[in-house]
């Protein structure tokens, strides 16, 4: 079949790009193998649901038939109170995703450059392929290094020109879950040009130690050029109303806006996060579950002889020495989805999210058969 000829109006970024590939959903994995009890480890979701007082706005009644707040009033000043800033510093997102493609879309283009490190969140690169821009890839710290396959400033920095328009900084980073200590993150904002925006993405800023993080208070105030992004899909639990914010100067926060698409957040989203927001107590249930099942994920992994990346976040990623595909189906026939690492240059490692107790028990007797099975071929 020809090619149609509108095809050759698509920008080049574009035409070369990848979908993004999220984590297969549980019923796919049910119609594809015809399983009926299957987990799913591979998004990063929270493994014990939603806030209670979430849940319960959900079931109360909206106006379905009326359009959401478009400017998200009510949830901004929480939100704003919450972090202690001006609700002219909030920009609402579908999901903190939104709040990369705003950036995308208004720095960056041909001639103006993204730069993100090598294993970082997939969309960097798909936000700026969009805009038919260059992406400036910095090579990541040593598979030898104490934080390796991590975020490199000192190479970020090196790589700094002026074609470099905005940053793109994950902090803890998906998929590897290693994180900059905040000292090390002030440094660098330190280096960049006002010029040059900087987005430190703290999807996982919850589950990272206090000690370590950022005083993005302090960084808010001294750098105009820097934009904060969090989301409620992960500690929150609010995955499928694609929730999420961004915090920055009021003149970064204004051009965010003139973007946004109107009512891009639905009302149920907004009055879900307004509760959710509002119980710290579920908060402080969900990060002491990620930090007894995380370590013993760690050291069960490690144990059995695996490669286990430092973890700041809800997930661990497991190097396997060796093609982590066959480990991957192994496990996808046994009910248990986790997400396969070779979109990320990352082929030898498998990236678990940490789930219930029950879950991550199952995670583990499965992979044990697996790599059983695999020794004893093998060995025959």
């Amino acid at each position: 079949m020809a090619e149609p000829e509108f095809l050759q109006r698509v920008p080049e970024g574009i035409r070369g790009m990848a979908p993004y590939q999220p984590g297969m959903p549980i019923d796919e994995l049910q119609r594809r193998l015809g399983l009926s009890d299957v987990i799913k480890l591979a998004s990063n979701e929270n493994p014990l649901g939603c806030s209670p007082q979430a849940a319960a706005v959900l079931r109360g009644e909206h106006q379905l038939a009326r359009y959401p707040d478009g400017g998200g009033f009510a949830l901004k000043a929480k939100i704003a109170a919450f972090h202690g800033v001006a609700p002219e510093q909030v920009t609402l997102g579908n999901g903190s995703n939104d709040l990369l493609e705003f950036v995308a879309r208004i720095f960056l283009g041909p001639g103006r450059a993204a730069m993100y490190s090598r294993h970082a969140f997939a969309v960097y690169p798909l936000a700026a392929a969009a805009q038919n821009a260059p992406s400036v890839v910095v090579p990541a710290r040593p598979v030898d290094a104490e934080d390796a396959y991590g975020h490199d400033l000192v190479g970020f920095a090196r790589a700094l020109s002026d074609e470099v328009a905005a940053i793109f900084i994950a902090n803890p980073n998906n998929p590897t879950g290693t994180c900059l200590p905040g000292g090390a993150v002030a440094d660098f904002l330190g280096e960049v040009p006002e010029s040059t925006i900087v987005v430190l993405d703290e999807a996982y800023w919850d589950y990272q130690d206090p000690s370590t993080r950022p005083d993005i208070d302090a960084l808010l105030a001294r750098h105009p050029n820097l934009l904060v992004t969090r989301t409620f899909s992960k500690i929150y639990g609010l995955a499928a109303l694609r929730l999420g914010y961004g915090l920055s100067h009021p003149a970064l926060a204004d051009l965010l806006n003139r973007v946004r698409q109107p009512f891009n957040n639905n009302s149920l989203a907004l009055a879900a996060g307004e509760a959710a927001l509002a119980d710290q107590a579920f908060v402080a249930e969900s990060v002491a579950l990620n930090a007894r099942e995380r370590a013993r994920l760690e050291r069960e992994l490690s144990a059995r002889g695996l490669q286990v990346l430092p973890s700041h976040a809800n997930f661990v990623a497991v190097g396997f020495g060796r093609d982590a595909a066959p480990i991957h189906q192994g496990l996808l026939e046994a009910g248990i989805i986790v997400r396969p690492m070779g979109s990320y240059e990352m082929p030898h490692f498998l990236r678990v999210s940490v789930g219930t107790e029950t879950e991550n028990d199952r995670f583990l007797a499965a992979l044990d058969g697996i790599m059983g099975t695999a020794r004893d071929a093998a060995a025959g």
